[in-house]
């Protein structure tokens, strides 16, 4: 299981092994990125196979990067890995940010999908030589404001900045608020004392910071990280009364740090106008897109209803208002329920009331994450069969339990095929696993009359039926 760690300024050098070498090219893949923002975001990182898994969000609602495989690091175990997280916690499974090159392996692994492209939070990638040059007549504007920066201010200089420099820094986040053009944004002061954090981390060897200085004076700074072949532009200000400073600070910085880079980029515009306008003057060489990816199960794209099941004696329903005392009975009976597999008692994580079982099973199909079936004899309840934790790759669990009462009769045998059938051919799942305790030789017969072994371990004998 994934051990999920939340983002701090420790992390960054194990962020950064993974990293360095990535090719995504997204602002997202990166240490600076996922620091700045790990609070807003609640971000935790955690290994797996070697590979770098990446989760935000909190209460249920949770995203994941794509994984970002290590030297020898295996991206299908460790998206088995995310699934299994998701599963055992009974969340949706969402990715998101994935690169566009990855999209196509999510969606040949799912096999219900929902997929979104948010325009407002595409990367500006640009070629490092076009922003180093600025040639060509689509550059002529950015030329002029340079040349005009320069007419005034001809000392002026870009240099990498280092700790020495705090002062400098500290004096230009003064004169920055004092002209901040957005001072009542929440939003943008928000992202301003973020910026002003990282600019602390200018020491490390990893992170570029590099400053337009008019003599002593700081009038503009930069903030980057190398990823792959990518340069990617953290933060970027500038003291707006200086004309022309932006085009300026932008080439001189590329010039000086571009290094083996063969892209830089800007990130996005948070669907902010003027952002907007600014990023595609530069004549961005592609804007980078960032995929939402959303599992769904089957019971998501088939099931409107729980429907009725019949076999030769039984009828496999929805469970009613009616039913709650016998399902309270039945799932109470501690001594038969030891072999069950799970807590329903503790699971509720509150006190038991006459509605808890009854609420919760509604619940859990009311967000399609299980089908709970009431096993009925005659019309009354004497058990239940429940298909849960669906994996999105077209595969569930069933379980079935039956009231002592009627023990022994093979209702149990002949409910647990009726649902595990419904699941394969109603709908269209490919697989139904199951498993029971190594001591429970009942179970065990019930399991191997209808499905085949499949393994075992210290506690388990595992089984599964396959369309």
């Amino acid at each position: 299981m994934l051990d999920f760690k939340p983002v701090s300024k420790r992390d960054v050098n194990l962020l950064r092994r993974y990293y360095e070498h990535c090719d995504y090219g997204l602002c997202e893949y990166s240490a600076g990125t996922r620091l700045m923002w790990c609070k807003a975001l609640n971000t935790h990182w955690a290994e797996s196979n070697g590979c770098l898994v990446v989760r935000n969000g909190a209460n249920g609602k949770y995203s994941f990067d794509y994984p970002v495989p290590g030297p020898e690091g295996d991206v299908d175990k460790a998206l088995e890995a995310i699934e299994e997280w998701c599963t055992a916690q009974g969340v949706p499974l969402h990715y998101a940010v994935v690169p566009e090159s990855r999209v196509c392996r999510l969606l040949a692994r799912y096999p219900y999908v929902c997929v979104s492209d948010d325009r407002t939070w595409r990367d500006y990638v640009y070629y490092k030589e076009d922003l180093q040059l600025f040639a060509g007549r689509r550059y002529s504007g950015q030329r002029n404001h340079i040349k005009k920066f320069r007419a005034q201010w001809p000392e002026a200089e870009v240099r990498r900045l280092t700790p020495k420099d705090a002062p400098a820094v500290e004096q230009f986040w003064k004169d920055y608020e004092a002209e901040f053009p957005k001072a009542n944004s929440k939003s943008a002061r928000n992202e301003l004392k973020l910026a002003q954090e990282m600019l602390k981390l200018v020491n490390k060897p990893f992170f570029i910071g590099g400053g337009l200085f008019c003599g002593e004076k700081l009038i503009a700074l930069s903030f980057a990280e190398r990823c792959g072949e990518t340069l990617i532009i953290h933060i970027e200000k500038a003291l707006y009364s200086y004309t022309g400073v932006y085009p300026t600070l932008v080439q001189e910085f590329a010039t000086l740090f571009g290094g083996g880079a063969a892209f830089i980029n800007r990130e996005d515009d948070a669907a902010d106008r003027g952002l907007r306008t600014s990023k595609l003057q530069y004549g961005p060489a592609k804007l980078l897109s960032k995929y939402q990816v959303k599992v769904q199960n089957e019971l998501m794209r088939h099931v409107e209803a729980i429907p009725e099941l019949k076999t030769e004696r039984l009828t496999l329903t929805a469970l009613e208002e009616a039913d709650i005392p016998a399902y309270n009975a039945l799932v109470l009976d501690a001594e038969r329920n030891a072999m069950w597999g799970y807590d329903d008692v503790g699971g509720l994580g509150g006190p038991v009331e006459e509605r808890s079982f009854f609420e919760v099973a509604r619940r859990d199909f009311e967000n399609r994450l299980a089908v709970n079936f009431a096993v009925r004899l005659e019309g009354k309840l004497i058990g239940e069969a429940v298909l849960y934790n669906f994996d999105g790759r077209g595969g569930a669990e069933l379980g079935c339990r039956i009231d002592k009462a009627y023990a022994g009769h093979g209702y149990g045998t002949e409910a647990f095929d009726a649902a595990a059938n419904w699941g394969l051919y109603g709908i269209s799942l490919n697989r139904v696993v199951a498993k029971c305790f190594k001591e429970n030789a009942a179970s065990y017969k019930m399991l191997a009359s209808c499905m085949r072994k499949k393994g075992e371990d210290e506690k388990f004998f595992y089984f599964e039926k396959l369309v």
